[in-house]
């Protein structure tokens, strides 16, 4: 099968983007983890497929694949990415649900929705307060999808990455965020996600961290976050919802053989 496809990324934080808006291509296990491969396909943190909306008020249903073939709820810099490759401001259909989008000259900012707190609906896997969890001190939401922010040491995420990520209290596993608060208004931030590993940035870990460091009073509602692939800006707005700007960039488009 031949696919058309883009290459796109968001601080480095990088997608194949396939638009199935016309012609479904119905993707199965071993072609998303081809095509995400980075020796023998195309390769990318998220395989990120478009296709026609089934919710009043979306534009353009998305979905996220992880280098596994599994799939995520949400994914911030790829739902940047497809903001600018449908243009017009699309308000994107996913699994967490309604994202509106706006775009500013090239800064794009998603509205990720209100996180959820409660431990069922992180999930966790027992009653937990996911303020301080009994796993490293850890705060724990979700942005659409399962998120854990340590505070203190950035080094540690290759070593307690991996290990955390599928640690029994996390039933669907859960992304590893590593949180380094350098004033009220700014963080530096390394994630490691779930079914990628670490990568460049995480715009969903990105709102978790702030959120999570608001709830523990570390930080303001505004934040910069700082990861290894540049800045984005998260505001948790005092109505629930996170807005979530920074840039994405085209980088190539394609066909597969």
């Amino acid at each position: 099968m031949t696919l058309s496809f883009t290459k796109m990324h968001g601080l480095g934080n990088d997608f194949v983007v396939i638009d199935g808006r016309q012609n479904d291509p119905a993707l199965d296990t071993a072609t998303i983890r081809h095509l995400c491969d980075r020796r023998f396909g195309i390769g990318c943190d998220q395989l990120v497929l478009l296709t026609p909306p089934t919710l009043a008020g979306a534009d353009v249903h998305v979905r996220f694949f992880n280098p596994d073939s599994s799939e995520a709820g949400a994914c911030g810099n790829a739902s940047r990415c497809v903001a600018k490759f449908v243009g017009g401001a699309p308000t994107l259909q996913t699994a967490a649900g309604l994202l509106p989008t706006a775009q500013d000259g090239d800064l794009f900012t998603v509205d990720m929705g209100t996180p959820r707190l409660d431990w069922q609906d992180v999930p966790l896997s027992r009653a937990c307060d996911t303020l301080r969890l009994p796993l490293h001190d850890a705060a724990a939401c979700s942005m659409g999808n399962p998120h854990a922010t340590l505070f203190g040491d950035i080094s540690r995420a290759e070593t307690l990455g991996p290990d955390l990520e599928r640690d029994p209290l996390f039933p669907e596993r859960a992304n590893i965020g590593f949180a380094q608060i350098l004033s009220p208004t700014h963080m530096r931030l390394r994630v490691w996600e779930r079914g990628a590993g670490l990568t460049l940035a995480c715009g969903s870990g990105a709102c978790a961290a702030v959120v999570n460091a608001v709830r523990r009073g570390l930080t303001e509602r505004t934040c910069t976050v700082t990861m290894d692939g540049g800045d984005l800006r998260i505001t948790w707005r005092e109505d629930g919802h996170v807005l979530m700007t920074g840039p994405a960039v085209t980088v190539f488009h394609g066909t597969t053989a």
